[in-house]
């Protein structure tokens, strides 16, 4: 049976999904960008303003269902330019222990939601 993950701690769906859908012990989120929960406004400041509101946006996700990053296992991240990948990870990279790292890819996109520059999505384990 799924159970739908919902916070008010991160943006609302601009869409027909949900934050997250917890299946057993395993969670699936949807990709968060960079909106502040609260506005709804974009922080696109910088690629690392707008990469750690992701982050802080999926905190909140994994939180409401009872997880931290320590339970991710994979994540993707969807960019729009490359050359925003050393910036990105650098700031992703203080969210994790690189030993114990989730499985990642990274793709660069022709368009995200909102015109973003970078949108993140997760699968984790309790």
């Amino acid at each position: 049976m799924k159970k739908i993950i919902i916070t008010d701690k991160a943006p609302a769906p601009i869409g027909p999904y949900n934050q997250a859908v917890l299946i057993g012990n395993t969670l699936y989120t949807s990709g968060q960008i960079a909106l502040d929960p609260i506005s709804m406004e974009l922080v696109v400041d910088s690629i690392e303003t707008e990469t750690n509101q992701v982050m802080q946006n999926m905190k909140a996700v994994l939180e409401a269902a009872e997880m931290t990053f320590d339970n991710v296992v994979k994540s993707t991240i969807f960019i729009m330019d490359m050359n925003d990948f050393a910036k990105i990870n650098s700031v992703y990279a203080k969210y994790f222990d690189e030993k114990t790292a989730p499985a990642r890819e990274t793709v660069q996109v022709a368009g995200l939601p909102k015109g973003v520059n970078v949108e993140i999505s997760m699968i984790a384990i309790k």
